[in-house]
């Protein structure tokens, strides 16, 4: 049997999006992507829980990312879980999990900023944009392109 892994998240950026090129000027944006749900103690108070995501776009939608969210925005995400490890100056192993976007849908309020659907760059309507990350092998912590 196959596993999946599959993982569709609904939040707001943290902070606003950090874009970097990496070798060949292939663009990467990375940002935290707060999720919060919200459930009721035995007292009946509400109670919030929050969970912190990293979220790594690459390309076209690290180019997107960079021009249109800032800190705040709402998005819906979809993309697969990854962790990767890397040994700091310390010689400490070290381990972060990414969500590696596929699909991005920006669900703020449409801004002034365009006129009509034929001003939205081809993808922003759908948010569908194929992407592709290259393996990135092996990096130590001050070599991470990201």
């Amino acid at each position: 049997m196959r596993g999946v892994n599959h993982v569709f998240l609904i939040g707001n950026l943290g902070k606003d999006p950090e874009i970097q090129y990496i070798e060949g000027n292939i663009p990467v944006a990375k940002f935290p992507l707060a999720t919060t749900e919200t459930f009721k103690d035995k007292k009946g108070n509400t109670i919030p829980q929050t969970e912190w995501h990293n979220i790594v776009l690459w390309r076209g939608l690290a180019e997107l990312a960079a021009k249109y969210l800032h800190k705040g925005s709402l998005v819906h995400i979809e993309g697969c879980l990854r962790t990767r490890h890397w040994e700091d100056k310390d010689k400490n192993r070290r381990f972060m999990t990414e969500i590696i976007a596929s699909n991005m849908v920006m669900l703020d309020k449409r801004s002034n900023e365009f006129r009509s659907d034929q001003d939205i760059p081809p993808g922003m309507q759908t948010g569908e944009i194929p992407v592709d990350p290259p393996t990135l092998g092996s990096h130590t912590d001050d070599e991470l392109p990201y």
